[in-house]
């Protein structure tokens, strides 16, 4: 584990890199330490679904394995990385749920809640293929609340991150949070 995980300090930007064996020593120690939050975080995700094949260690073993094609995502700040690896977390996850319900093909009725404690937040298989897809319907609606609810829910970014990734205010963040719980609520009810 390096130091730099350790240290309580805000970690700087990674430096510019300047060819691909660069960038990838870069990604490669961004995901360094950034692996145990993530790993926490698989696991408070996960948590809700019984029936997830993934562990927490292989959901973000998977994540990575995608950020592992991609070694200009080194020259993103530590923030946009965390973005970045809750998407590809989020896919790993959809992937995942998608196999497991093409395997059954039954299925529950879609449920999922938006409280503030991620450890309440349900993820069964189905419950995740209609947050996924609703997700991609706010996101054409509003980009910014549906990329706000994806590194809060997936991401595990807190309110002061996430107003900085998204360059707004803590209060616009609430507010969104809010409006978007509402309409994701709103549209997984309907599609019941």
């Amino acid at each position: 584990m390096s130091e730099r995980a350790n240290d309580p300090t805000p970690v700087p930007d990674p430096p510019p890199a300047h060819g691909e064996a660069d960038d990838r020593r870069v990604l490669d120690a961004l995901f360094s330490d950034a692996y145990e939050e993530l790993r926490r975080l698989a696991a408070s995700v996960r948590q809700g679904d019984p029936s997830a094949t993934l562990s927490p260690t292989a959901l973000v073993n998977e994540a990575w394995m995608k950020l592992a094609d991609s070694p200009h995502v080194a020259r993103t700040s530590r923030l946009h990385f965390k973005r970045i690896a809750a998407r590809a977390m989020r896919q790993v996850l959809i992937e995942a749920a998608r196999r497991r319900q093409a395997d059954k093909r039954g299925g529950g009725v879609p449920f999922v809640t938006f409280e503030d404690s991620m450890g309440e937040t349900s993820t069964a298989a189905d419950e995740l293929l209609a947050l996924d897809e609703a997700l991609e319907e706010l996101a054409r609606l509003s980009p910014r609340q549906a990329t706000m609810v994806e590194a809060r829910f997936f991401g595990g970014l807190d309110l002061k991150e996430t107003a900085e990734l998204l360059e707004v205010s803590e209060a616009t963040i609430v507010r969104d949070w809010r409006s978007a719980r509402a309409w994701l609520a709103s549209e997984l009810h309907r599609t019941r």
